[in-house]
């Protein structure tokens, strides 16, 4: 894959927007008309990209995106930019994140504002004036060689364990089934034994929290990997050890500053490419549902041009 470069101009062609009205809990659906026509204010045709599901929010971003799209931009959360970077990553077609999500980790740690509407200004004057800048993905492939792309952080520790339990618990609904998703697996917190191997070098190791970031944080702010710069070219692993039910709690209010990394059962690594894996674990990129263990991520430098 060829990295996109800041020097491209971005592509004629209408803007594709894709707006998820549930994102955020639906708190700022009234806003679209209002960041359509902000965006509409770079003098380019703007058209809404329509899907129900999160599979066909990805299947209208790569359609628009063969289509000629000159731009394509999320309105909503970390897992709407998810989606929409399957289409763009690797392209000359330049990115905008409107935050308008839960967690907004993806557009915050790449510099947008956190105000959707100041967000659709920022990008409206990039497209004016066909200004852009690279950042880094990361780029996951499974065993069977199909590839993934990430922005933000992938899981695969406790968060990744907690996420695949709410999602398979039919009540309760809302914030509480994850809650209640927790205080399960907190009951049943063991250290799992990974393979982690960075740049060819193995390291075996039982730990409860695994993290490989591209960008600093997950699920709306918690600094996981604090000292990840989405464009260095590398990824940052942390790793939490053998941390008991106890260690763990008092550990995880740390993490939205990042001074996490001090404690002396967390390591931090930097790689260009990570090799994990453990059994019985599911991987949770951007907070959406991804690859089981065992994975191979790869920083792809420059792999995605954003417009701001």
């Amino acid at each position: 894959m060829l990295a996109v470069t800041a020097d491209d101009h971005c592509p004629t062609g209408p803007v594709a927007v894709l707006a998820n009205p549930t994102a955020g809990r639906g708190r700022h659906r009234g806003l679209l008309p209002a960041l359509l026509e902000r965006l509409a204010a770079a003098g380019r045709p703007v058209e809404v990209l329509a899907a129900r599901t999160p599979a066909e929010a990805e299947a209208v971003c790569h359609a628009a995106v063969a289509d000629g799209a000159g731009a394509l931009v999320a309105v909503g959360g970390d897992g709407t930019v998810h989606r929409a970077l399957q289409a763009v990553a690797g392209t000359p077609v330049p990115f905008g994140p409107v935050s308008a999500g839960t967690g907004n980790d993806f557009a915050v740690d790449t510099g947008f504002p956190t105000d959707p509407l100041a967000a659709a200004e920022v990008i409206a004057a990039a497209l004016r004036e066909e200004r852009t800048r690279p950042v880094d993905l990361a780029r996951m492939t499974g065993p069977d060689g199909g590839d993934r792309w990430y922005g933000a952080v992938l899981a695969a520790g406790f968060d990744a364990i907690v996420n695949e339990r709410a999602n398979r618990m039919r009540w309760p609904r809302g914030p509480r089934r994850y809650d209640l998703a927790i205080l399960v697996e907190l009951a049943r917190l063991r250290p799992r034994r990974y393979t982690l191997r960075l740049d060819g070098e193995a390291h075996e190791l039982d730990a409860v929290l695994v993290a490989v970031g591209n960008c600093a944080s997950y699920g709306g702010g918690m600094r996981i990997c604090p000292d990840a710069d989405p464009t260095d070219g590398l990824l940052d692993v942390v790793v939490g050890g053998r941390f008991d039910r106890r260690t763990l709690m008092r550990v995880k209010p740390r993490i939205y500053q990042g001074t996490h990394v001090a404690h002396p059962l967390v390591r931090s690594y930097r790689a260009r490419t990570v090799e994990l894996a453990a059994e019985g674990i599911t991987t949770y990129a951007d907070g959406e549902r991804a690859l089981d263990l065992p994975v191979r991520i790869t920083a792809a430098p420059a792999a995605v041009r954003l417009l701001g």
